[in-house]
This record gives structure tokens, C-alpha cells and sequence, in this order.
């Protein structure tokens, strides 16, 4: 999620916390949800029953509106507070609108940004609780996951009536905190009592499949039978063997059955938001739940959600993996811009990105023209949100306008970080205007017949302008496998740096012609797409030299400090 650096005389922890909030059941009455459908967790935020939620199946949908982003500058560019202060703004002139959000990791908390749930007045409250435990979903989610880890080992350990090859356990083990010693782990040492010694590891929590699952799943029936065909690992004979056949899906399911329910919460204007899940699109799909973007659409006019980090990665995935696995079918996108990536992109070092730059600014541009262009490829009319800092100039403002106006781009500065929906007021007209006069013709970038291969080369040449794809040939034959063993149907999921187009986060702009290396490729049969990791990316993050985790502080009080 998005973060901002505007200059501003209260933290964004002091202005959430001076927030006089709504009781959440008020707040869930807009929507038309009864107490009785609620599972409060105090007094400002809840869980939405399912059994509610199966009651809404023959509504009408509202109309879906996508907030994505042009490839960011290491702080973020603020897509989080572009959505929240959207959907403020709709409200504001009249629109029944709520909003759809991913639930932060403490990876990213603790780690580079700080805190995750929008900045100055385009909030999400309670924010401290919602980026540290909020409902407990993380939590659920590890377990489940390292109880299926558990239950591996614990198979090897007796009879293994599997017959798992131990060489070839592909289940990893996960927790949500960012610590590269865990990358690469030997597991079982100390002897016979504590089973077979082998070769492990560990991904965040965000990167699980176990999420993705969440992510994706229509209800509890679906969820256990999306965990029954997880593979763990294979046989000598390259068989798979799934979670079911282990007898975990159940355990799990039990484990996940109220994580499951979306979350409701607030911005500090009061607009309904439901944050549920929290995959990365870096190294996951970057979406919020199935379930909780269903379940907004069908109570409001308008639902206005995220994708994680640029277009390239967070739309794609949003278009070719969520949209295609629920039928959903977006109706405009909004891709937020700040003049600083654009002078990162125009060559300007980090150092220097607060001074006036009008030749950065025009060279930069174009890396937000090709997320546009890529956008509008799939059929969904697109609206740049400029997102206003206080070291912008009224000159570098006017260039973007008017490079956009030559490209037919409706372009919109906005002020949400300042001044809340009151600064995003033009922005909710053009997109409602944009969404009432044109609407969409919503397209995937690939059939679902297309091989795999075929899939990946056509994400890398397509969105990131790759002359293609490579890989080494047991990666090649691992492809190979799943094309011919029943996961052709697949989507693909790219894992990538989102700091460029390419696989190397330092080169920045519109490259052209490069090449993305196939690293390794994993199926995630039970989410129901292939993860394809690129380049140096990694499943498991590391902490930077000072990690945001020696900021947070905690008062006599009680009170919080440094989440931001």
C-alpha cells in the first residue's frame, strides 16, 4: 500500500488518532447490514457474516472502479490514499460508495513503510489496530499454513503412506515478518526423535498459498476443497500429493472459518471499508478478497478498490487472475502519478526529487503513458490521479496536464492527503462522468487455452515490453510438466520487482527489448494459477539497514507512535 511524504504540521498517527470514529454497527447501517450480521471486534470494526452475505447473491452490482499506479518510487505513491479519498469524495457528491482494501502485513509495518492504511486525511481507522493484529486474519492464515507444514513433517516422521519423496516437499513454511535468515533453512536436526533432516525455508505470510486461497475462495465449502488441492510435494514417480491427502483440508478450514469473513471498517469520514487479505503483487496477486469486494459491490453504487504497486503488476493481476477467476468486470481504472516518479523516471536522483525538474517531468512521462496504454488494453477506460506534494511546482503540473492532454489522457490533481474526499471531489466527477458516458469493454490479456509459456511471454512482452522470456532448461521441463499434467488452464502470477518494468530495480523509464529471466516456477493449484518468479525477486523479504521497527514506540498511555 501507498505511502506519502507531504509536509504537514500532525503525523498521520496524530490525525488517526484525534478521529472521532462512528460505532461500526452505524457505519455498517449505511450499507443496510443489520447488527445481527455483524461480529463486532469492539466497538469500531467487525466481521460481515457469510450467512449474510449468501443472502445478497441476486443483487444488482455496482460499478467497480480500480486504483493502480505507475511504477513507484521506493516510498510509495500513494494509492492507498487515492482510494480512500476517491471513495470519500464519491460520497461527498452523492454517490452510495464504499471501499475495498487489502489488510497490511507486519512485514512492510516493521519494515520499509511503517504503517499501511492511507496518510493524512485519507485514512482507514482504527489505523494502529489495522496494521498491527486487527482481526487476527494473519495470524489464521500462518497457522493454517504451518499446520499443513507440520502435518507434512510429521507424515515423513511415521509411516509416509504417501510415499513423499522428502527430496521433493515443495510446502513451505511461512511467518508475516520480513527475515532473510529464514530464506533457507535445514529442518529435523538433533537426531531420530525429531525427524528427517532436510532442506526448508520460509516465505512472508502474504506470499502464501494459503492466502491466495482466502483471496479467491466463494464461501467455506470452497475454501476447504481450494486447501484439498494444494500439492505438498511429489512421490519418487513425480505424483503429486495434495493437502486432502494428508486429511489437513479440514483442520485448516477450521482454522480459517472466521478469518474468512471480510472486515469492516471506516476512513475518517465514515465511508464504509472492507479490508480482507493481504497478498503482495510483487510476489502474489495483490488483491483484497473475492468475498469483500462482492459483498461491497452488491450494498453500494460505487465500490472503489487497490492493486498493489504499478499497473504492470497489480492491474495485470487484478484483470487476468481476480476478474477472471470471480467474473468480475471493472468499469473504469484510476492510475495515480506523482510528479516525483516522474522525475525519478526522467533520471533525477531520490536525493533531489523535491526540486523543479521540467525536463525529469517530461522524459519521466512516459512510464506513466505505457501504464495508461497498458490499462486501456484490457477494454477499461483509464483516469490519472496526480497526486499533489508540497514541493510540486505549478509549472511541472501544467507539463503533465498538457502531455497528458496530447495523449487523450483526462488527468486530475488531487489533494485527498491534505484535505480528505474535498480534494478528491474532481477526480470522483471525472470517473463517474467517465463510468456513465463511455463505460467498458473489459478484456483479459490472454485466453485461458493458451499454453503456459505462451502466458508468460505474452505478460513480459505485453505489459512489460520484454523482447522475451528465458529460463534454464529444468525450469523449461518444469513448465512443461504442468502444461501436460492438467494446469495449462492456469493463469500465470509473476513475481518481479515492482521498482521497474524489468527485472532490475535500478533501471527505470520505458525499457524496451529486455529480457525476463524465468527463476523457478511454482504451482498454486489450489488458488488456481502458476507463480512465475523473476529476476532476483524474493518470497521472502529482508529488512532495510534501519528498519521502520525502531520508530514504533509505545507511551505510558497507551498510545502508539511511529506508524507512519
Amino acid at each position: 500500500m501507498g505511502s506519502e511524504q507531504h509536509t504537514s504540521p500532525k503525523s498521520d498517527i496524530e490525525i488517526a488518532r484525534q478521529a472521532e470514529l462512528r460505532p461500526i454497527v452505524e457505519v455498517a447501517g449505511e450499507l443496510g447490514i443489520g447488527e445481527e450480521n455483524l461480529l463486532p471486534y469492539g466497538h469500531d470494526k467487525a466481521k460481515v457474516s457469510l450467512d449474510y452475505i449468501r443472502t445478497l447473491a441476486d443483487r444488482p452490482d455496482g460499478k467497480l472502479i480500480l486504483v493502480a499506479g505507475i511504477t513507484p518510487t521506493r516510498a510509495g505513491e500513494g494509492k492507498t490514499t487515492a482510494t480512500v479519498g476517491l471513495g470519500d469524495a464519491l460520497r461527498r457528491i452523492g454517490r452510495q460508495a464504499a471501499i475495498c482494501l487489502r489488510e497490511p502485513s507486519l512485514g512492510p509495518c516493521f519494515g520499509m513503510k511503517g504503517g499501511a492504511a492511507g496518510g493524512g486525511y485519507a485514512q482507514v481507522v482504527p489505523m494502529e489496530d489495522i496494521n498491527l493484529h486487527f482481526t487476527g486474519d494473519m495470524h489464521a492464515i500462518g497457522a493454517a499454513h504451518n499446520l499443513l507444514a507440520a502435518l507434512v513433517d510429521n507424515h515423513l516422521y511415521w509411516d509416509n503412506e504417501c510415499g513423499i519423496d522428502s527430496r521433493r516437499v515443495v510446502w513451505r513454511r511461512v511467518v508475516d515478518m520480513n527475515d532473510r535468515a529464514l530464506r533457507e533453512i535445514t529442518a529435523g536436526l538433533g537426531g531420530v526423535t525429531n525427524g528427517y533432516p532436510r532442506t526448508d525455508g520460509f516465505d512472508i505470510t502474504v506470499a502464501s498459498e494459503v492466502m491466495a486461497i482466502l483471496c479467491l475462495a466463494e464461501g467455506l465449502t470452497d475454501l476447504r476443497e481450494r486447501i484439498g488441492r494444494i500439492i505438498v510435494g511429489y512421490d519418487r514417480a513425480m505424483n503429486p500429493v495434495h493437502a486432502a491427502d494428508l486429511e489437513a483440508d479440514g483442520a485448516m478450514t477450521v482454522l480459517l472459518k472466521d478469518a474468512i469473513q471480510p472486515n469492516l471498517v471506516q476512513t475518517l469520514e465514515h465511508t464504509p471499508t472492507f479490508i480482507h487479505g493481504g497478498p503482495f503483487a510483487n510476489i502474489a496477486h495483490g488483491c483484497n478478497s473475492v468475498l469483500a469486494t462482492r459483498t461491497a459491490l452488491k450494498l453500494s453504487d460505487y465500490v472503489v478498490t487497490e492493486a498493489g504497486f504499478g499497473a504492470d503488476l497489480g492491474a495485470e493481476k487484478f484483470f487476468d487472475i481476480k476478474c477472471r477467476s470471480a467474473g468480475l468486470k471493472p468499469d473504469c481504472a484510476v492510475i495515480v502519478a506523482t510528479i516525483r516518479a516522474l522525475k525519478m523516471h526522467g533520471g533525477v536522483t531520490e536525493d533531489k526529487l523535491d526540486h523543479e525538474n521540467l525536463v525529469a517531468v517530461a522524459k519521466g512521462f512516459d512510464n506513466l503513458a505505457r501504464h495508461v496504454e497498458n490499462t486501456r488494453g484490457f477494454g477499461v477506460p483509464v483516469v490519472v490521479a496526480l497526486n499533489r506534494f508540497s514541493t510540486d511546482t505549478k509549472a511541472e503540473f501544467d507539463m503533465v496536464r498538457q502531455a497528458c492532454a496530447e495523449l487523450d489522457i483526462l488527468c486530475v490533481a488531487c489533494d485527498h492527503w491534505a484535505e480528505g474526499g474535498a480534494g478528491a471531489v474532481e477526480l470522483a466527477e471525472a470517473v463517474v462522468d467517465l463510468v456513465e458516458r463511455d463505460g467498458a469493454e473489459f478484456r483479459y490479456l490472454y485466453p485461458e487455452d493458451m499454453p503456459l509459456w505462451d502466458k508468460i511471454r505474452t505478460v513480459a512482452q505485453n505489459i512489460y515490453r520484454a523482447q522475451g522470456i528465458i529460463a534454464d532448461q529444468k525450469v523449461r521441463d518444469q513448465i512443461a510438466r504442468y502444461q501436460e499434467t492438467g494446469y495449462g488452464h492456469f493463469p500465470v502470477c509473476i513475481a518481479k520487482t515492482p521498482l521497474s518494468f524489468t527485472t532490475d530495480p535500478n533501471v527505470k523509464g520505458i525499457p524496451k527489448n529486455h529480457v525476463v529471466p524465468v527463476r523457478e516456477v511454482r504451482v498454486a493449484n489450489g488458488a488456481g494459477f502458476l507463480v512465475a518468479i523473476c529476476g532476483n525477486i524474493m518470497t521472502m523479504p529482508g529488512l532495510p539497514r534501519r528498519p521502520a521497527a525502531r520508530n514504533v514506540r509505545i507511551d505510558a498511555d497507551g498510545n502508539v507512535d511511529g506508524l507512519a
